[in-house]
């Protein structure tokens, strides 16, 4: 996900099943749980209340 945008074109991640897709590709692309929301951040606004839960919950 070495993609880079503006804020303004960032989509919005807040829906847990979206978010644990997001991570499970991350995943399978070799990053690490200490990379993962960073890596997330550069692409989309995540909600970190349910990325919290999802990633406690996994």
């Amino acid at each position: 996900m070495e993609r880079y945008l503006e804020d303004h074109q960032k989509r919005r991640l807040t829906e847990r099943v979206d978010i644990m897709t997001a991570i499970d590709i991350l995943k399978s692309q070799g990053y690490d749980h200490d990379q993962l929301i960073a890596e997330l951040t550069k692409v989309f606004f995540v909600d970190l209340d349910a990325y919290n839960e999802v990633v406690v919950a996994a």
